[in-house]
């Protein structure tokens, strides 16, 4: 393939891995598409999926995914950790190889069209996409969630670019836009104090003074009692994964808390994983070509 895009849906169901498989399914056995990983998780009650392939036909890939997330999830009846607005999402499309953020953001309202075609859900562009300076940030256009969303776009602001001007009365409303490399990186700590979590992420993110490339909010993951520092580090090269660790862990240290685990959702960058070593082992005069599988 002369031009590789990457998606990164995120999809409201992360408890029938039936409906999860299903949506997986999507992403299989297609020409010029793979499917890379995809995980659930209980407690956000949320599976992403990451895929790359040629993109027209990832395009039709993740079109086939929305219209089984719509017609087998209810966010009516859906709870859990994670803030949501859609069956479908988040839907961001990302320039890989051959191909920029202006092609990724012609796909990515190629593919709204589509859904609001076929399915009748309405999207919001975000990101680099956005029609709008208020609709840039998703957690700026996912305030008020499902529950909130039809009140919301009542006002104009918020009016969808694509698809009826309400939400679907049980497939919410769609964020689809180009984005860069995102990393969604989470810190579990040893307390099952969720306003501790809460206090760490609100020093952590951007938008109440921390780092200029994260995106946190606090989540308490119920079947293993533990409170969690949920992250977005939308640019590594600038908010490294090892700087925000520490930060956390000294954060987490004032209230007599420790860290006791991470995790990343997803895949990651070599090079944001190959800075963490860099650091950590203290490597002086590290190049990235040393890793071995630079060079095959």
């Amino acid at each position: 393939m002369d031009k590789i895009m990457e998606t990164v849906p995120n999809f409201s169901e992360g408890r029938d891995m039936q409906i999860v498989e299903k949506i997986a399914d999507c992403f299989r056995g297609r020409e010029n598409v793979k499917l890379l990983d995809y995980s659930a998780d209980k407690d956000h009650n949320r599976c992403v999926m990451t895929a790359v392939g040629e993109p027209d036909a990832l395009g039709e890939a993740v079109v086939a995914s929305v219209g089984v997330a719509m017609a087998h999830i209810d966010l009516t009846r859906h709870h859990g950790q994670h803030p949501r607005m859609g069956a479908a999402d988040v839907i961001p499309f990302i320039p890989i190889r051959g191909c920029t953020l202006e092609d990724a953001d012609k796909l990515a309202k190629r593919v709204a069209q589509q859904i609001a075609d076929r399915f009748g859900q309405p999207s919001i562009l975000y990101e680099k996409s956005a029609t709008r300076p208020n609709r840039e940030n998703l957690s700026d256009i996912r305030r008020g969630e499902f529950e909130g969303m039809a009140e919301k776009m009542k006002d104009p602001i918020w009016q969808p670019d694509y698809g009826p001007t309400t939400i679907h009365p049980t497939g919410g409303v769609t964020a689809i836009g180009a984005r860069m490399p995102l990393i969604a990186y989470n810190i579990n700590l040893s307390t099952d104090n969720l306003d501790i979590a809460k206090a760490i992420a609100k020093v952590m993110r951007h938008s109440n003074g921390g780092f200029r490339y994260v995106k946190a909010m606090g989540v308490m993951l119920e079947e293993r009692n533990l409170a969690q520092v949920s992250m977005n580090l939308t640019d590594y090269t600038q908010s490294s994964i090892f700087r925000v660790f520490e930060a956390v862990k000294r954060e987490a240290a004032r209230y007599g808390v420790n860290v006791v685990g991470s995790e990343l959702i997803g895949l990651a960058p070599m090079r944001a994983l190959a800075d963490c070593a860099e650091y950590y082992l203290q490597i002086e005069n590290f190049k990235f070509d040393q890793i071995l599988e630079t060079q095959l």
